[in-house]
């Protein structure tokens, strides 16, 4: 498999100096009295913002020793790297550019909180950056106005470039369909992967199960997923045992994911709450067995406009231990109406809306300690294209190649683009129909 050119763009490392101003005039904020948060922008990108911490003026330490941090990230593809490239050869250059602003962040009687205190505009240079790391910028810059000690505030930051390939898969109907996988590469399409979608007998079962036989019947290879079920008692509406096994083009199973809590409407409502989520596992192949790699919790979130809110967890390898604590790796909303991007990206820093808290051990006791070692996702991990109800959506899965080993690899994330997908038609609300290929037995309402 071939991977596609991508780049990461990382802002990071920032940090504010204001001298203190001997006599207090109206147009220095102190850092002692007030925050200050940035704007950041790339061209037809969307806008990210972020917190700048305050250091002392007298500071001259930072940023050595000092641990990266990243405020925003921006992931550009091979069309986008191309249109900017031509466009910084052919009109003006290219620049990132960013808004730097005392005072809390938001707004009062449609008026900025804010206020403006400089701007920083950092020319970039794309070309080649789909092969080499680049450092725009790593320094001190002053913004804003000079102080009556003669100096301006000095604000610092770390903008850089660096090729982050990808694989990219596309599924060619929606899941529940049974489609093909294929990998793209500009305007190459290439198979890859079969998805076998079927509904699976739930029984009573325990999500710490930890492997699943791949015995079945004789000369059958659909009956390999065993069955998962919850505990809870289970009322007339709901949705359950879905199930997608994906298969390599020799027709071995490589990963799959089941519906393992049934999705049911949060008692006096049709819509399924996050009190109450449904789950799904993903699963992957290993010694004779369907070992559980990952937990994904989905459902609806109230508000204003309607959202699938969800979280995934990773679940370590812990050779027969039934004790291990999952790992957070991906916890955010998608738009119900309008679709999305589920991603996994340890380091995205837009608009305090990272879908991916850095590896959070979930569990009790000091077990947590020990699973660090098993969190090895660093960066742009993956992410998958949903679009919204009602439209014919055939998931896009991105995947950073740095995390595909083996073909093994690169189906688990395909099987959990499919569980984030199918999860939009089961929390769908149980008034609305669902399509045939989802009901068993025909029972169109849920």
């Amino acid at each position: 498999m071939d991977p596609c050119p991508f780049v990461r763009i990382t802002v990071g490392n920032l940090a504010l100096k204001i001298p203190v101003a001997s006599k207090p005039a109206r147009s220095v904020v102190h850092p002692s009295s007030s925050p200050c948060f940035c704007k950041i922008k790339l061209k037809n990108f969307p806008l990210q913002t972020a917190v700048i911490p305050h250091i002392p003026p007298d500071n001259t330490q930072f940023p050595e020793g000092q641990h990266q941090t990243l405020a925003a990230t921006f992931h550009l593809c091979k069309s986008d790297l191309d249109r900017l490239v031509i466009k910084s050869i052919f009109t003006n250059k290219l620049h990132l550019k960013i808004s730097i602003y005392t005072g809390r962040r938001g707004t009062t009687c449609g008026v900025n909180s804010g206020r403006l205190l400089g701007k920083v505009s950092v020319p970039l240079d794309l070309s080649g950056t789909e092969s080499r790391g680049v450092v725009f910028h790593n320094g001190w810059i002053s913004v804003g106005r000079e102080c009556d000690k003669g100096s301006s505030a000095q604000f610092h930051l770390n903008v850089k470039a660096e090729p982050d390939p990808r694989f990219v898969f596309q599924f060619d109907g929606e899941p529940e369909c049974s489609p093909q996988v294929f990998q793209i590469q500009g305007n190459i399409r290439q198979p890859v992967f079969t998805c076998k979608f079927s509904f699976k007998t739930t029984t009573t079962g325990d999500r710490n199960q930890r492997s699943i036989s791949l015995q079945g019947e004789p000369g059958s290879s659909r009956t390999w997923l065993s069955s998962f079920g919850s505990e809870r008692e289970r009322p007339l509406k709901e949705r359950k045992g879905w199930s997608i096994t994906v298969h390599d083009l020799s027709s071995s199973p490589v990963a799959a994911t089941s519906m393992v809590t049934p999705f049911v409407p949060s008692p006096g409502s049709d819509r399924v709450s996050r009190s109450n989520p449904g789950s799904w596992l993903i699963l992957r192949p290993g010694d004779g067995t369907w070992k559980p790699w990952g937990w994904l919790e989905a459902w609806r979130e109230r508000g204003s406009s309607d959202g699938l809110g969800y979280r995934f967890e990773l679940i370590p390898d812990t050779k027969g231990s039934m004790s291990a604590a999952s790992i957070v790796l991906a916890e955010s909303t998608l738009s119900l109406h309008k679709g999305g991007k589920f991603a996994i990206d340890l380091g995205a820093g837009s608009n305090g809306r990272a879908a991916s808290p850095v590896c959070s051990p979930r569990g009790s006791g000091d077990y947590g300690h020990g699973l660090w070692p098993y969190c090895m996702y660093r960066g742009f991990v993956m992410s998958a294209s949903v679009d919204g109800e009602g439209k014919c959506s055939k998931p896009g899965v991105e995947v950073s190649v740095q995390h595909v080993n083996c073909t093994e690899d690169a189906a688990a994330f395909v099987a959990l683009g499919a569980a984030v997908d199918l999860s939009m038609d089961a929390c769908k609300l149980f008034s609305q129909r669902l399509r045939k290929e989802l009901c068993q037995d025909q029972d169109l309402l849920g």
